[in-house]
């Protein structure tokens, strides 16, 4: 693991910028599009179970490596605003960005509640990749679950990883469930567990009664979403994801959440550069978690973003892209020196 400064491309006098603007009462992203990627390729792509899954995408399909980005628990693709607008002119025409929604979330398809799990996820990434991204150069960025997917994918399909990604961005994230720690034991209560038993026996009783249910849950989302002061139109921004992900699809993925365990995918990623990065005022995902992850990647960047909440890519997105121009810079190193050796093969 190799620690890396949480400044980024625009460092202190963006932090105190922001603050100031926000003593003044003068909100920051008052005239901000944060649904810029409705206005970016889309496409439908179907899982391998028929559900349909939303993909937006920015970039010529032709550039020489495909970033995709996977989102957490309760959010959507457009948890990335931050990401897609300044790596679109950081990268330009050298990455094409994918990013989709996962399953049960924004605009893609609900899924049987059997096929909530993170096993799942991990091969609707492998259906992504497939579909728009067939051939060519990858890295895998994904936050919270969306690391998890990450994760799953490799495990599953190990050979993909070693023949064509060259780069890991694992964001507040964890290879191993939650049940201890985190989300898992803030939502450790009988009431929870009545509403998981609900929900696989009626869940149209459960979703007519949603505002009730997401008193219990939602409120922990939306607590540990950030750790500082930020703009009033970004909590609103990421409150709505929240409020609008059905509580069937909140309260289906609570169990694989707390269970999954895709450590053995670690292995995988010891020969590819990766990132890892994690706010340490992160309850949902501790950042004793994400140390974790870093020690057993030992070539991997640890990123540690003081008082960033689990939201950090939203709250601290300079510091995050930032990383991500440097995961960028070592992927295509990595390619270059991928295409110079096979080139050298007689």
């Amino acid at each position: 693991m190799k620690l890396a400064g949480s400044f980024g491309i625009f460092g202190s006098v963006g932090i105190a910028l922001r603050e100031t603007l926000l003593r003044s009462n003068k909100d920051p992203l008052a005239g901000e599009n944060l649904e810029l990627m409705d206005a970016d390729r889309g496409s439908i792509v179907i899982a391998d179970d028929g559900v349909p899954l939303a993909v937006r995408e920015v970039g010529p399909t032709d550039a020489p490596i495909t970033a995709v980005f996977v989102h957490g628990y309760c959010l959507r693709m457009a948890s990335w605003h931050f990401q897609r607008q300044a790596l679109e002119q950081e990268w330009g025409s050298k990455v094409r960005m994918v990013f989709y929604d996962q399953r049960g979330h924004g605009k893609s398809g609900i899924p049987t509640p059997e096929s909530c799990t993170i096993a799942q996820l991990g091969l609707d990434l492998d259906a992504v990749i497939r579909a728009v991204a067939p051939r060519g150069h990858l890295m895998l960025i994904g936050h919270s679950m969306g690391g998890m997917t990450v994760l799953s994918m490799t495990r599953q399909r190990p050979e993909l990883v070693r023949e064509r990604v060259v780069g890991v961005g694992l964001i507040s994230t964890t290879a191993a469930g939650l049940a201890e720690t985190g989300l898992g034991r803030s939502l450790d209560n009988p009431v929870v567990d009545a509403f998981r038993l609900a929900v696989r026996t009626s869940p149209g009783v459960v979703q007519f009664g949603r505002g009730a249910a997401k008193t219990l849950i939602a409120p922990v989302l939306r607590a540990a979403s950030y750790g500082t002061r930020v703009s009033p139109r970004l909590v609103e921004f990421s409150q709505k994801m929240i409020d609008d992900t059905s509580v069937v699809t909140i309260v289906n993925f609570l169990e694989t959440l707390e269970l999954h365990d895709e450590s053995d995918a670690l292995a995988e990623l010891l020969r590819v550069p990766t990132t890892v990065v994690c706010g340490d005022d992160d309850w949902i995902i501790p950042f004793d978690s994400s140390v974790a992850l870093a020690d057993a990647l030992p070539e991997a960047e640890m990123v540690r973003i003081r008082q960033a909440g689990h939201l950090v890519q939203l709250e601290f997105p300079d510091k995050v892209n930032a990383a991500l121009v440097r995961l960028g810079t070592r992927a295509m190193e990595l390619r270059a020196q991928r295409r110079s050796g096979r080139r050298g093969i007689v």
